[in-house]
């Protein structure tokens, strides 16, 4: 089943139970999210199907089967239950993106415990904040990040295991260390798997906030019925698929589509653990023949500033559909994937707390390019008044909100309750977004709800002037902030990077300034261009643009934990 020209058809008879069915789930079942995604598929006869394929630095590859996965799965939920981790306890996944952080995942779930997958590049005063806040039970890491943990384990009551998967016995492990060896451990046929039901607890994501703690973000295992859907319906996937999301597990898409959604489908996935070039990424889907690509703006606009030339190197036929998240996907970047790719990238919207795509462009649907899209079927979604939170007619600008009640809704953020209430108001999840919809249903975002800039009475988005930016011949990325201004209140400022070959001078900084007056109006075109090496970003490819604010204004940065280069 997949929406291919008749989304108006799905929305009409649309019902959860779609997904239900296709997964032989009944209400009141046990759901438990590891066995979905590895003994259930073996079940229907599809154990020797490829279901990873790892490729690290010095082209070293591993491959996995699904009869792999849930042995391999099997063995990690056994062993953990040997320290003697208990349901509902965290276990934190502290990895790169190695096959051990993806079979993990579905081990921890096998056992009723929590998976608290974190980004191995945080420091460890990041790592300590989110262990002490989960109470953490145990730590599955690498011997290259064992420093960290050892220097915050005296500040960690609750931690009682570290497990290491890669130990060399060349150096001993210290109290509470233990190794464990995935590929040469006994592989386990038959397991008993812990009897979660629809709302047991399945994950713990950690989002990082504008003021204060990170939050954790709870999901459940129900949250399976809106990730197996949407990764049918969004993504496309079919039973032949060799896919790829190139979100790291530490991310919420990289365990909502790289891990649950792609092997509750049954298909081969491919993890690339060898880091960023256009050389590298084209050269790896080449390789594999990879037919859907799920990337981030980030990744795509770099893509862009290597040029048309370098596609031309490298086989890219297998590719079939192209999908993107992490932030608005700026129209440039779809008109030039059709171009050199001969497919658009679909914009899909999104975050942490709703647990699956929620807005999109779907395989078949007409793209505009620069849109999100529109809401996926079951999801009710509106733009509000920002002081009444009642609906808005079309083409006003206003609050994203979405009807409570989707599977993968977050269930709460850990150890806090008040934060967690106040996303809820007048029977809407506020996700804190800007946007508006046009008379053909599409949703178009303009900002963060604080990101938009009031400038003498008129309001400017910072993604539209971005958009226009980048069609400038010598922008490679930009983010656009307020800056503090006497007689305007604020003025639109702009941090740019130039693609390779051009000056970033005074005529440079004046012919933007130009370009984007006569493209968008003068209001819109920024008083100051900053000419920058690079933008701050967290690890999903997100441009910070908070901080760039805060240096404007003179306000505290906040937390930057997630940051790319923290």
């Amino acid at each position: 089943m997949h929406i291919i020209g008749n989304y108006e058809e799905r929305l009409s008879n649309f019902n959860w139970n779609i997904s239900e069915k296709e997964l032989g789930y009944k209400p009141g079942d046990n759901i438990n999210i590891g066995w979905y995604c590895s003994d259930r598929i073996c079940n229907m006869g599809k154990g020797d199907k490829l279901a990873l394929i790892w490729e690290g630095l010095g082209g070293k590859e591993k491959r996995y089967t699904y009869n792999d996965i849930r042995q391999y799965s099997n063995s990690i939920g056994n062993f953990l239950q040997g320290l003697g981790v208990k349901p509902e306890e965290r276990v934190c996944l502290f990895l790169d993106r190695i096959p051990e952080l993806y079979i993990g995942f579905l081990g921890i779930l096998k056992i009723g415990a929590i998976a608290q997958p974190l980004f191995s590049a945080f420091g460890e005063e990041s790592l300590h904040v989110r262990l002490e806040n989960a109470e953490t039970t145990a730590i599955i890491t690498q011997k290259k990040h064992l420093g960290k943990v050892r220097r915050i384990v005296a500040n960690l009551p609750h931690l009682r295991n570290i497990i290491v998967v890669d130990d060399n016995a060349k150096s001993p492990l210290q109290d509470m260390e233990v190794a464990f060896n995935m590929d040469e451990s006994e592989r386990i046929d038959k397991f008993e798997i812990y009897p979660t039901k629809a709302e047991s607890p399945s994950v713990l994501h950690y989002t990082s906030g504008t003021t204060g703690m990170p939050k954790g973000v709870k999901h459940v295992h129900y949250s399976l019925i809106s990730q197996y859907l949407t990764a049918q319906w969004v993504l496309d996937l079919k039973e032949n698929d060799i896919y790829w999301c190139t979100a790291d597990p530490g991310w919420v898409t990289g365990t909502s589509y790289g891990i649950i959604g792609a092997w509750a489908s049954g298909v081969t996935q491919c993890v690339n653990d060898i880091g960023f070039s256009a050389d590298a990424w084209y050269r790896f889907i080449e390789k594999h023949k990879i037919s859907v690509w799920y990337s981030a703006p980030t990744a795509i606009r770099s893509l862009m500033k290597a040029g048309e030339k370098v596609v031309m190197n490298y086989d890219l036929s297998s590719l079939r559909h192209l999908a993107s998240v992490g932030e608005p996907l700026n129209a440039e970047a779809v008109i030039w994937s059709e171009k050199v790719f001969g497919l658009p990238f679909h914009d899909s919207y999104w975050q942490t707390e709703t647990g699956s795509i929620m807005i999109s462009n779907y395989p078949g649907m007409r793209i505009k390019p620069g849109s999100m899209g529109k809401p996926f079927p079951g999801i009710e979604a509106a733009i509000l008044n920002q002081n009444t939170y009642e609906p808005i007619p079309v083409g006003q600008a206003g609050l994203i909100g979405f009807r409570p009640g989707w599977p993968s809704m977050m269930r709460m953020y850990w150890n806090n309750e008040e934060t967690y209430k106040a996303k809820f108001v007048n029977g809407w999840y506020i996700p804190g977004d800007r946007a508006y919809i046009d008379q053909d249903g599409y949703f178009w975002f303009i900002g963060r709800d604080d990101d938009i800039i009031n400038t003498g009475g008129h309001l400017v988005s910072p993604f539209e002037v971005e958009s226009a930016l980048i069609e400038h011949p010598a922008v490679a990325e930009s983010a656009v902030v307020s800056k503090p201004d006497f007689v305007n209140m604020e003025v639109v400022k702009a941090f740019v990077t130039l693609k390779t070959g051009y000056t970033a001078d005074e005529e440079m900084e004046l012919q933007i300034m130009n370009f984007i007056r006569k493209k968008l109006s003068p209001l819109a075109m920024p008083q100051e261009i900053e000419f920058v090496n690079g933008l701050p970003k967290t690890r999903s490819g997100k441009i910070m643009r908070r901080i760039l604010k805060a240096q404007e204004w003179g306000e505290e940065i906040g937390d930057t934990s997630s940051l790319e280069d923290d």
